[in-house]
């Protein structure tokens, strides 16, 4: 039987990141990929030009026309810019009472263009994030939700604690910033596990935060525990970096298709 799952993101032009990474992980790791594109943008590698969202009615109807008829085994929730588009999201994965609900904070692009309003903050953390089996927020985005800095190893633990604690679900804080390299930290309520990672010399890092949170949700979809679900997350994200793609003028995208040379993410479960 195949597994389903659903991108709740924006649209990439350049498809390296947003709901383009998202559909190509997630055929990668082995489900059946459907979207709701919560805004379009004009980017590329070197940045984000424009971003227009679509109205939050619309993004209703999108959600509802994938789950009345085809409802995923997992939601991956990417980019989404002000509050009114989260309360839709929240409002219908509450109705539908979605499950394996992965929630990437996404704040910044790479490029370091902000992608969410200042106002849409609490919005996230009040009504989107406690709908979450896991939240996978970067170093600059667990400081901004738990209002700590962050500048060690202990502090990551000490960050994602604080978040789980308050929102009530799992925490990924990934260590891309400098903090512990590739080194990735998940809090649960049962206690931490820090996934040691090889750091990859790729500059090309476009739609990293991406593909990794859509890697968990397609293997949560396949009935993974949260750790192995991570773990295969990981291991995909550092086989699409290691076969070095080099497209573009900027950070560029990765190799999500690697896969389809290996068979990762075929196995049955």
């Amino acid at each position: 039987m195949m597994r389903t799952a659903l991108s709740i993101a924006g649209s990439d032009s350049s498809g390296g990141a947003g709901i383009q990474a998202d559909l190509k992980t997630m055929t990668l790791n082995g489900v059946f990929a459907m979207s709701a594109v919560t805004a379009l943008t004009a980017q590329n590698t070197t940045g984000v030009r424009a971003i227009m969202e679509v109205t939050p009615e619309f993004l209703r109807q999108q959600i509802d026309a994938v789950f009345e008829d085809i409802r995923p085994d997992a939601v991956k929730i990417g980019m989404v810019s002000s509050a009114g588009l989260i309360e839709a999201i929240a409002e219908r994965l509450t109705f539908y009472g979605a499950q394996n609900v992965v929630v990437d904070p996404v704040m910044v692009a790479t490029s370091g263009s902000s992608l969410l309003e200042s106002g849409a903050v609490r919005a996230l953390k009040e009504l989107l994030l406690p709908l979450a089996a896991v939240a996978t927020p970067n170093i600059p985005e667990a400081e901004t939700l738990s209002g700590m800095t962050i500048r060690s190893e202990r502090d990551m633990e000490a960050a994602a604690h604080a978040i789980g604690e308050e929102l009530g679900c799992a925490v990924l804080v990934k260590g891309g910033h400098s903090v512990s390299d590739a080194n990735d930290l998940l809090w649960t309520a049962e206690g931490t596990r820090w996934f040691r990672g090889r750091r990859i010399q790729n500059p090309n890092t476009h739609g990293t935060g991406c593909t990794l949170s859509s890697a968990i949700a397609a293997n949560l979809a396949k009935g993974c525990a949260m750790d192995e679900a991570v773990g295969r997350a990981k291991e995909y994200i550092s086989g699409a970096l290691a076969a070095m793609l080099d497209l573009g003028h900027g950070r560029g995208p990765m190799d999500h298709a690697f896969a389809a040379h290996t068979g990762f993410g075929r196995e049955e479960r």
